[in-house]
């Protein structure tokens, strides 16, 4: 958390240093809700314009979206002309003067391997081009150079020069977010697959084991749990989404519990209570078959007697309530915590630092797991689930072909 507020504090103090600058230069009377004095009405106009430059700069520089902030970029600069490039090309020429694309993207190699801005000369036969000077400011994340923003006007100017300079460290800083942000994704999917990874060989071999001793006995027993078996192996290694609405992980769920049921019979007494308005929420996929399967493993581990889990999901106002318990071994505290810090490795490869993780990374610190347990007294593991959370949305339901 202390490095977002600190890339937002880079963010902005940049744009807050080029409202001023444009403050200045343009002081134009405009009525803007209260805001007096020429200097305030240009910051205000500076970060809301930003504010329109930023979401698509967030995606990364590419053709798309440069085009999309470019505009708003040179309305920060108030310039003729202004183009971005990457290492290779001109993504986009915003204003006057485009005929000069090509020899900008001649001299703009000692900038792009220097990381250093510059200014200089553009040579114009045309006479009445009013794009006549260049000011370079290179675009670096990690120390690399991304690209370029190129302002062009009639003269040199020094503030220019200073003013392009702080507004491409703050384009800079939107790159890395995004950035940032596949990195998130690439750690989201790497999650997945390490969920996916962790459907445990044993349940297959043993949910197989299971089939085959029904085929000659109960051959329809047999078809049922094959089709069981086919719907949740299709559910967990599914491609599209990373996000999966209650209702179809409660389903696959199920099918998970059919199974085991086939196995240990008696012994595992399952309940579940849902309340159907929460079943269109959406969370992340693979979040609760891990807990539960964990429920299984020590609801049933050293014990010859029956097994309860109870699954109930409620309604809490803004959020959903997802509870998952058991009366098996329970876990030490201690252990339980060194778990969750990846200080230890649980026993038979289940997820629950895995979930964890993924829960506080989508929904924030406050929406890890809560779990409640000893040694001896069963396991309570609480799950808060936003209804409304941005960039959360499941991926449609599954149906079985």
């Amino acid at each position: 958390m202390s490095g977002f507020l600190a890339g937002l504090c880079v963010a902005v103090l940049p744009v807050l240093a080029a409202g001023v600058w444009l403050g200045r230069r343009t002081a134009r009377a405009k009525s803007l809700g209260g805001l007096g004095t020429p200097v305030e009405r240009a910051t205000f106009e500076t970060l809301h314009t930003a504010s329109l430059a930023a979401p698509p700069l967030r995606a990364g520089l590419t053709e798309e979206t440069a085009r999309k902030s470019a505009r708003k970029l040179r309305s920060l600069l108030g310039t003729d002309a202004l183009c971005l490039t990457d290492r290779e090309q001109v993504l986009v020429w915003d204003g006057d003067g485009a005929h000069h694309r090509t020899e900008i993207m001649e001299r703009l190699g000692g900038a792009l391997e220097t990381g250093r801005g510059e200014a200089f000369r553009l040579t114009c036969d045309i006479l009445d081009c009013s794009v006549r000077w260049a000011v370079v400011a290179p675009f670096t994340v990690d120390d690399r150079v991304h690209g370029a923003l190129v302002a062009c006007a009639p003269r040199e100017s020094a503030v220019l020069v200073r003013a392009a300079g702080e507004v491409a460290r703050w384009v800079s800083v939107q790159l890395e977010l995004a950035d940032l942000d596949q990195s998130r994704t690439r750690l989201i999917e790497a999650e997945i697959k390490a969920l996916r990874a962790q459907i445990s060989p044993h349940f297959i071999f043993n949910s197989l084991a299971v089939i085959a001793s029904f085929v000659r006995t109960d051959p329809e027993r047999a078809r049922e749990l094959l089709l069981e078996f086919a719907d949740f192996t299709r559910y967990s290694f599914r491609r599209h989404g990373d996000f999966t609405a209650l209702a179809d992980e409660l389903h696959a769920i199920d099918h998970y519990l059919a199974l085991v049921r086939a196995r240990f019979g008696d012994r595992l007494s399952v309940t579940l209570q849902i309340a159907p308005e929460v079943l269109p929420v959406a969370l992340p996929f693979l979040c609760l078959q891990p807990l539960v399967e964990n429920a299984v493993k020590h609801g049933l581990e050293g014990k010859a007697d029956k097994c309860r889990i109870q699954i109930t999901a409620q309604d809490a106002g803004a959020e959903a309530l997802v509870v998952i318990e058991d009366d098996g071994a329970g876990m030490d505290p201690g252990l339980l915590r060194r778990i969750l810090a990846r200080e230890v490795s649980p026993s038979g490869g289940i997820g629950l630092s895995n979930v964890d993780d993924r829960l506080r990374q989508v929904y924030g610190d406050d929406y890890g797991l809560v779990i409640e347990t000893a040694t001896g007294a069963g396991m309570k593991i609480t799950v808060r689930i936003p209804k409304y959370q941005p960039g959360v949305h499941s991926a449609g339901r599954l149906t079985r072909e």
